[in-house]
């Protein structure tokens, strides 16, 4: 069979088809499939990966994410196959199914739903939200947030979507889902989706009042796939959370609900000086009850030492394997206790950019927000 020539426009998008077809793990691909995708991608302008191609390539890219402690797990990722989805209504409903089988009743696992590439001529799918559930952050007329100061990007485009917060610390946001040629819409997550942990701590009673909540399931969804030339813009990815994430990062952090002076108030600690460490002593009594409330709800979540000790097990099953792991040191690193870790003890490869499947951040709506659909 003669295949077509193939454009100019078309020829990087061949090259970088033929390159990950013909990866060791994956290939080497048939005759018959490269000149299927050559054909597509002259007549079409992209192609279409199997199944196969589409899991292989999804686990490696997880394997290949720097900036994530878990991947010790990256064989078992669920890949969900949702390039049917056409109409935002589609897409937000897909989601939904995501959090649902990821969260899996609190015993989570890793999984993946991948919507269409972009299109040859720039038009992609995308979720606006930086994660499936996340909680809205809404500014006061005082110059104050109220909720989690992360968020207060995604809640203003929200709310010029139409959307009305509840005026709690915890309202969960909306999904903001854009299709192209369209403008951005808005999803809210049934309530029976989202499971939420109430935060109490095993020997201060009284933090169990200050109506904390987090929910469980950790899903980014502002990442592309990147694979053999094509972009997937729409690939919510989730896991399972590490205590720190919430108890130092979410609720500690100063530009996020900045609970620290809070608890170590209530702890009855002197805050007029750093000296006596009343913050270190307050970030870890977060953590326990984070954890404990966690594992008391059923809900699995991993602390920070044992995720360190299962990264160098990683580590060393892919220098086992001939393979090197890129990981972002400061990433990788837990922020509470660091140097009791194991993974604090140790220097890593690069992260690479460059070739192989790889999970890219995106940009977030333009600012201002996206055009707003009537």
């Amino acid at each position: 069979m003669t295949l077509p020539r193939l454009a100019a426009e078309d020829i990087a998008l061949h090259e970088a088809a033929i390159d990950f077809l013909n990866d060791a793990e994956l290939g080497p691909a048939a005759p018959d499939r490269l000149a299927q995708v050559r054909y597509e991608i002259a007549t079409t302008g992209t192609y279409r990966h199997t199944y196969d191609e589409l899991t292989l390539g999804a686990l490696i890219a997880w394997r290949n994410s720097a900036r994530c402690i878990g991947r010790l797990h990256w064989r078992s990722l669920r890949v969900l196959d949702r390039r049917d989805c056409t109409t935002a209504e589609e897409v937000a409903q897909a989601c939904v199914e995501h959090i649902r089988f990821s969260a899996n009743g609190g015993k989570l696992r890793p999984a993946i739903t991948l919507f269409a590439p972009q299109r040859p001529d720039g038009e992609r799918i995308r979720i606006w939200n930086p994660q499936l559930i996340r909680y809205a952050g809404v500014r006061m007329p005082d110059g104050g947030v109220v909720g989690d100061p992360m968020n207060v990007e995604i809640t203003d485009l929200a709310i010029r979507l139409g959307w009305r917060p509840k005026g709690g610390r915890f309202d969960v946001l909306p999904l903001v889902i854009q299709m192209p040629g369209e403008g951005p819409r808005l999803f809210e997550l049934p309530q029976d989706a989202v499971d939420e942990v109430d935060i109490a701590h095993p020997d201060l009673p009284w933090l169990a009042d200050l109506g904390l909540r987090w929910h469980v399931l950790p899903a980014i969804s502002d990442m592309s796939l990147d694979m053999g030339g094509l972009r997937y813009t729409a690939a919510p990815f989730s896991g399972w959370y590490m205590t720190t994430e919430i108890g130092a990062r979410n609720f500690g952090d100063e530009a996020r609900y900045d609970l620290l002076p809070e608890i170590a108030t209530r702890m009855g600690l002197d805050t007029s000086s750093s000296r006596n460490l009343w913050k270190d002593r307050a970030l870890i009594e977060l953590c326990v009850a984070v954890a404990h409330s966690f594992r008391s709800a059923g809900m699995r979540i991993v602390d920070h030492h044992q995720a360190s000790k299962q990264f160098v097990r990683h580590v060393q099953r892919e220098r086992e394997a001939g393979r090197g792991t890129p990981a972002d040191w400061s990433w990788i690193v837990p922020p509470v206790s660091s140097s009791t870790t194991e993974a604090f003890h140790r220097y890593y490869d690069a992260p690479d950019s460059g070739r192989g499947p790889q999970l890219v951040h995106q940009d977030g709506p333009p600012v201002g927000g996206c055009p707003v659909s009537h």
